[in-house]
């Protein structure tokens, strides 16, 4: 596919020090998620989880004002429902690969390397489900979040039914989902749905400190720490701890797990492989 002017691109990725930065560039449509979007989140994706040399992905929004809207209503929901025809190769390949589109908002895609969510403004709908995806989550002071689907008479179905009331107490998950009010950043990070609350000037610089806090641990012990808690996440103890048993054996089988020891031991930083 051709590459344009970054105007053009709706996804930029940035890869760094072993971080991927996706920055979701529609700023005058919201950074609502167009279908080129979608193709190039899920392409970015699938090459973050591939890669070895990746570690970490921080995920924003260009622009002061909207981290994401969701889905474009304009595009990308009419193409769905069959009310709009495809027009493009972007249009063709998201009916073409219904997968795509769950891949790209991260809902059901096998993950378990840590994504960041650096959220810039304006989170409402899509903007809170994909914040939901994210393992870490920074906030500028003037974002909102909300689930407001249900006063059009949807539902946030992109993850945020099954994630909310695991992340957050049952009471505010409810609130949030059935009532559909709007929330600052301090009611977010008081609820724990946030990590971190800063201005906005510190939003990349705090998402790239905890990046490289964790691109520094060694890689496979994060993945297998993210692999365990996902893959037990509602299960019965002790089922949970059997994955647990699973994911130990596996760092503790590890070179990684010889060589931080060696390296605490020698006073230097360890030189992890992942292996």
């Amino acid at each position: 596919m051709s590459e344009g002017a970054n105007a053009t691109q709706h996804l930029l990725v940035k890869e760094e020090g072993g971080v991927m930065t996706l920055v979701m560039n529609r700023p005058e449509a919201r950074n609502a998620l167009s279908p080129q979007m979608l193709v190039r989140l899920c392409e970015a994706w699938h090459a973050f989880r591939d890669r070895d040399d990746l570690r970490v992905a921080i995920l924003t929004g260009a622009g002061d004002t909207d981290f994401c809207a969701g889905g474009d209503l304009k595009l990308t929901m009419p193409l769905m429902t069959g009310a709009r025809a495809p027009e493009d190769e972007w249009d063709h390949r998201i009916l073409e690969q219904p997968g795509l589109f769950t891949d790209a908002i991260l809902r059901g895609f096998e993950l378990y390397k840590p994504v960041i969510a650096a959220v810039n403004g304006n989170a409402l709908g899509g903007g809170t489900e994909m914040t939901n995806a994210c393992d870490l989550r920074v906030a500028s002071e003037h974002a909102v979040f909300g689930t407001p689907e249900a006063r059009v008479g949807l539902l946030p179905g992109g993850g945020s039914i099954s994630r909310l009331p695991r992340q957050i107490p049952w009471a505010k998950a409810m609130e949030m989902l059935l009532i559909g009010d709007h929330w600052s950043a301090q009611d977010a990070l008081e609820m724990g749905l946030l990590n971190y609350v800063v201005p906005h000037g510190e939003l990349i610089p705090k998402a790239h400190e905890l990046a490289d806090k964790l691109a520094r641990n060694g890689p496979l012990a994060v993945r297998k720490i993210k692999e365990g808690v996902m893959r037990g996440s509602g299960l019965p103890l002790a089922e949970a701890l059997k994955i647990e048993d699973e994911v130990s054996v596996a760092v503790m089988t590890s070179k990684d797990a010889r060589e931080g020891p060696r390296a605490f031991k020698e006073k230097r930083a360890p030189r992890f492989t992942g292996e």
